[in-house]
């Protein structure tokens, strides 16, 4: 009896630290989260998250990495990957998604993605940058448009100009501003600033389908034709309208001398717009928003994706993550912080400004018809080597005297070179 007394005794005591050490191996969803988020606006917004996150039982590590572009954080990520210690969830976009899965590293989310109806309530196009082979390996957070033409409503009122809603009028208004001695567009010279001016032109001359065939499926005869060879002629044009101090300048300098009536136009995505609101600016009366003359809309997704990770705590922490960030409560705070509109078509926008409102609509329209494009521009497009490809070219003939002509076949080459 006292042999079974002591068994039980041991048994009960070796369960007790088996429970221990399993409360211990799980202490509720983990999440260590890579991302670049760290201006204050930005900063403010991941921060919603965290909150949301701890809200919900979990434990949020964050791992932030200076640098707008990503490319530190990208060089972080790599070292952490090798080391064979990923973190729990990263801010990647576009491409970038697909090159990590095909290293084998992402991890398969659809079982959250499913549970939540994720299928119903995003446009088809950006849920297709979510999914690795059929399989829903990211979470995306917002819709950025990049497409965007922003004006100072006064000097336009003083000039007698209106938004323009073809690249004649625009190219008629800047002229006039110039007569009048104001700069028509404020430009900062950054190669992802030409880049957004350039695709934001292309657009608008070579439609939705012929920007596709360009930059989504790099078509050789659309990169060769003459139309390609008019993007390049009203770029010249562009070139023509931005002061001479423009080389170097950030993208929010420029923002500025918009706000400050110092240039009237600025053709950027709607982080610009954050710049407006947070110096107490008013859409539709100190500054006005349209889509950049022609059809379509180019967008640029942040989004987070899953990588593989071991742990109940980590696993767990991943799907409270992709849920909440998908989730109406988030998509809807976040994107009033950042300027952007929410990825899910179904939330509320009743809080969001005219442009948010305006920006909502397109995408709806966009998404049926078809005309709404990944951004080459933000890395929503293209793969590095393309893209950087596309790049050069650009901000070689921006900078330069060199011919339309000759433009359209250094760009077809440098194509053709990186692939």
């Amino acid at each position: 009896m006292g042999g079974l007394m002591m068994k039980k005794s041991v048994f009960t005591a070796v369960s007790a630290i088996a429970f221990a050490a399993a409360s211990v191996a799980y202490a509720g969803p983990s999440a260590e989260v890579l991302h670049w988020w760290t201006s204050g606006g930005e900063a403010k917004s991941v921060a919603v998250l965290q909150k949301e996150f701890a809200d919900n039982g979990g434990t949020w590590t964050d791992m932030p990495v200076a640098g707008g572009g990503g490319d530190a954080a990208m060089t972080a990520l790599r070292a952490r990957v090798l080391a064979g210690n990923a973190p729990t969830a990263v801010q990647l976009k576009g491409p970038a998604i697909q090159e990590w899965y095909e290293e084998g590293v992402l991890a398969d989310i659809s079982a959250v993605a499913e549970a939540e109806g994720w299928e119903g309530v995003l446009p088809a196009s950006i849920a297709g940058h979510m999914k690795c082979d059929g399989k829903w390996c990211a979470a995306p957070v917002n819709v950025h448009r990049v497409d965007w033409i922003w004006a100072n409503a006064d000097v336009l009122a003083a000039n007698g100009i209106a938004m323009p809603t073809t690249w004649d009028e625009f190219n008629a208004a800047a002229d006039k501003l110039a007569a009048a001695g104001i700069t028509p567009l404020a430009h900062g010279g950054q190669a992802w600033q030409d880049a957004t001016v350039f695709e934001a032109v292309a657009l608008g001359i070579l439609g939705p389908e012929g920007f596709h065939k360009a930059f989504v499926e790099l078509d050789m005869d659309t990169l060769k034709s003459d139309k390609m060879v008019a993007v390049f002629d009203q770029m010249r044009k562009m070139r023509g309208y931005v002061d001479a101090n423009f080389s170097g300048r950030d993208w929010n300098l420029a923002t500025a001398m918009v706000m400050n009536g110092e240039a009237a136009f600025q053709i950027m995505g709607d982080w610009a717009k954050g710049e407006f609101l947070a110096a107490g600016k008013v859409p539709g009366k100190d500054f006005l928003c349209a889509s950049v003359p022609g059809d379509g809309f180019l967008y640029n997704v942040d989004s987070f994706a899953m990588f593989k990770v071991d742990g109940d705590d980590k696993q767990a922490g991943q799907g409270l993550l992709a849920k909440l960030i998908v989730g109406q409560n988030f998509q809807k705070v976040f994107n009033l912080n950042k300027g952007s509109i929410p990825a899910r078509t179904d939330v509320a926008m009743d809080e969001f400004d005219s442009c948010a409102h305006l920006s909502a609509k397109d995408m709806s329209e966009s998404s049926a018809n078809g005309s709404l494009l990944p951004s080459y521009a933000h890395g929503m497009a293209l793969r590095g080597a393309q893209s950087g490809a596309i790049t050069d070219v650009v901000t070689a003939h921006f900078n330069s005297d060199m011919s339309s002509a000759d433009a359209v076949k250094m760009l077809a080459d440098a194509v053709a070179n990186s692939l």
